[in-house]
């Protein structure tokens, strides 16, 4: 949440004349990584104010929050700044055993938009994005940095990458970005 820190503050690549593609940094939010056992998933969904995913790869978006299931006991969290307070209380007041840290501090967004999206992502992502189903996710490696790469519409995919290595990656965007205006 470091917006003062934020390393791509105020960077945008323009979209070509067609607007076939656009990148931009995402609106900042609460970040929050969830460990807990599966079968406590209807508590923990009651505690976020969101139902949780079920299956690896799932996504739920309902009210502004964001829960997407990385691995069998793993959720990324992904809420508005202001309620981040809120959320840590209600998961105090679970009472099922669970890890919830805020890595609101460690992650930045970057939204990737347009027809070209896909395009734009499969430079440096090693397997067919155009595969992935809308509202679904997955950790992946973008060139050599992990991000977690979010599906949410047919051409709009949401990166969440450490801030340390988002200007790696929006640099490789950036170039991607170029060579699809100029038809290469």
């Amino acid at each position: 949440m470091l917006l003062a820190n934020h390393p791509l503050l105020g960077k945008t690549i323009p979209g070509d004349t067609a607007s076939r593609l656009s990148i931009r940094a995402a609106e900042d939010v609460a970040r929050f990584s969830l460990r807990m056992d599966p079968a406590a998933v209807q508590a923990a969904g009651a505690a976020f104010g969101t139902p949780l995913p079920t299956r690896i790869g799932g996504l739920v978006e309902a009210g502004g929050r964001s829960a997407l299931q990385l691995g069998p006991d793993e959720w990324v969290l992904l809420a508005p700044v202001g309620e981040s307070d809120g959320i840590v209380e209600a998961f105090a007041a679970l009472q099922e055993p669970h890890s919830l840290v805020d890595i609101g501090h460690r992650e930045v967004g970057i939204l990737v938009e347009g027809e070209a999206a896909a395009l734009a992502l499969r430079s440096a992502i090693a397997f067919d994005v155009e595969a992935m189903a809308v509202g679904s996710g997955c950790r992946t490696i973008f060139d050599k940095a992990q991000i977690v790469l979010i599906r949410e519409d047919k051409n709009r995919f949401r990166i969440e990458v450490w801030r340390s290595f988002a200007d790696h990656v929006w640099g490789l965007l950036q170039a991607a970005s170029r060579e699809i205006a100029l038809g290469i």
